[in-house]
């Protein structure tokens, strides 16, 4: 298997990787994490060699199939979505091309010769599967999401998002000894992850991936790589496995570096004591010596990471009525209806998340709820002094990038004075130089964060999300849940994180062919136990 030696890795004068030798376990589904700018994708490209390490070398077996998703997709695709995926068998797809080469030759001049090695090749493409090759990329694709009136289509029809989902679908069909993911579930709905998982849960080969998908990461990992300030650390189990480990770790070490300091403090009042003293001259001569050995060691102790939170501000929102929002008979769509007609009555404080495949109309009908578009039928009644927030998929990308991030804030008309609006921005992690920063140096969790931000400074008492968790990492995610949490008012929202879902919602919304379907928080999976239809 894929063997590290020595390997070393500087990125604009930090390290991504120090000095490090590391085997990648066969057959383990391995999680390689670490905070956003350590260097994850970094440390892939290093390893699939479209990054050159500075030191070292990659050991990889030989006749070894590594399969790796793109961060782009194949700009020259075939005619087909179906072609186009099997493609990915890399083995199957050239043989099947030279075993038609030599039908056509055999059909205008036959040789014993072609003739044998014809039947090579067919040996070869039998061995690989290939008499079941179409119907496993059909299968694969339609467990992404994609319908079977599209497997006909060509790819270049198909959105970005769509198109590295036919990316994915490449990968998966190819069956690789080594697979590499980098953030698989970008871009899939929550039914296109779940089959994901149970697709890669039965993968028999090697799997090192990066995702911010806690659940993905619980479900699939056996054991957790964690690159921190250049250094691989594994530990065994899945991701809330590791953060066990890890604290325990770091309590290991506060409690050494504690020790060490300790040990060094008696030390120094001996030497201070003692300095003058021809007759101690000696013994404060080992323990200076001795002093300089415990501060290296100290060094040498990992400090403990302490993940930020949200705390959220007392502000000014204005109280709605105990009733908030009832929907009637409601229809969504353009020319025609995407669901059947909704039927929803909304109190004060409930939050509720509209879940289900992409295409069945949850963004259509969040902009139908936040009077960004017309229904198709249907009433939709808000209640006494409900006052909404609307956070559209873009909403990122909608800020002024030469503002700085305090212009972004001020600048709305808004009740609150300037101390309330320092206060929400240091609850959202934007303090001291941070407010100076202009939008266009932010990343894309930074820039998510201040959208929101901006929002609730208009102090909103019904806030309408449309995947309010796009381009964040997992902390801001957290960040962004315990924000939510602590909100004064009421919510309904689409994600896909499903960790996301649980920590938010008190109620779900699941929409699918059949219809909708009503259920509490958190009992998404088991809907047949308190569920009805509407």
């Amino acid at each position: 298997m894929i063997s590290l030696k020595n390997c070393s890795k500087v990125f604009a004068e930090k390290w991504i990787l120090r000095p490090t030798s590391y085997y990648f376990p066969e057959r383990e589904r391995i999680a390689l994490v670490g905070t956003n700018g350590q260097g994850k994708t970094t440390l892939l490209n290093c390893i699939t060699g479209t990054e050159a390490l500075d030191s070292g070398e990659i050991i990889k077996p030989k006749s070894f199939r590594l399969g790796i998703l793109p961060q782009s997709p194949n700009p020259d695709p075939q005619s087909t979505l179906l072609e186009e995926c099997m493609t990915g068998h890399t083995q199957l797809f050239e043989g099947q091309v030279q075993l038609e080469t030599l039908k056509a030759k055999m059909a205008s001049r036959y040789c014993q010769a072609d003739f044998d090695e014809y039947e090579c090749l067919l040996q070869n493409f039998e061995h690989y599967g290939g008499y079941c090759w179409e119907g496993q990329a059909e299968k694969i694709l339609l467990g992404l999401g994609f319908k079977e009136n599209q497997l006909l289509d060509h790819p270049r029809t198909l959105s970005g998002g769509w198109r590295m989902r036919l990316e994915l679908a490449k990968v998966l069909i190819a069956k690789p000894d080594f697979m590499i993911l980098d953030e698989p579930t970008n871009h899939l709905d929550l039914p296109s992850i779940e089959w994901l998982e149970s697709w890669l849960l039965g993968f028999s080969g090697t799997l090192l991936f990066v995702s911010h998908d806690r659940m993905f990461l619980n479900r699939l990992a056996t054991c957790i790589v964690y690159l921190n300030q250049g250094q691989l650390h594994a530990y065994t189990g899945n991701f809330d496995d590791f953060l066990q480990q890890k604290d325990q770790a770091e309590q290991t070490a506060e409690a050494t570096r504690k020790n060490l300091k300790a040990q060094q403090a008696h030390m120094q009042r001996f030497v201070e004591r003692f300095r003058g003293k021809a007759s101690k001259s000696g013994q404060v001569s080992a323990r200076v010596k001795k002093m300089a050995r415990l501060s290296a060691l100290m060094e040498a102790v990992p400090e403990a990471e302490h993940p930020a939170s949200l705390h959220f501000p007392r502000l000014p929102f204005l109280s709605s009525g105990k009733d908030v929002l009832k929907i009637d008979r409601l229809a969504v769509g353009y020319e025609f209806p995407l669901m059947q007609p909704l039927n929803l009555f909304l109190k004060r404080g409930q939050r509720l998340a509209i879940v289900g495949a992409n295409g069945l109309g949850k963004s259509t009908l969040l902009k139908t709820l936040a009077g960004k578009q017309s229904a198709l039928e249907g009433c939709i009644t808000y209640g006494y002094q409900v006052k909404l927030g609307w956070y559209p998929q873009d909403a990122a990308e909608q800020l002024n990038p030469e503002h700085s991030v305090f212009d972004t804030v001020t600048a709305v008309d808004t009740q609150m004075d300037d101390r309330n609006k320092l206060a929400l921005l240091a609850a959202f992690l934007f303090r001291n130089q941070a407010l100076r920063k202009p939008v266009a140096v932010l990343s894309g969790g930074e820039r998510s964060r201040l959208a929101l931000c901006r929002l609730l400074a208009q102090l909103p008492n019904c806030l309408i999300l449309d995947e309010p968790t796009n381009h964040l990492d997992m902390a801001s995610t957290q960040i962004l849940a315990e924000g939510l949490q602590q909100f004064p008012g009421t919510i309904v929202f689409v994600s896909h994180d499903r960790d996301f879902l649980d920590q938010v919602a008190t109620q779900i919304l699941e929409i699918d062919a059949q219809g909708v379907t009503h259920l509490p928080g958190r009992q998404r999976q088991s809907p047949a136990s308190s569920s009805h239809r509407t």
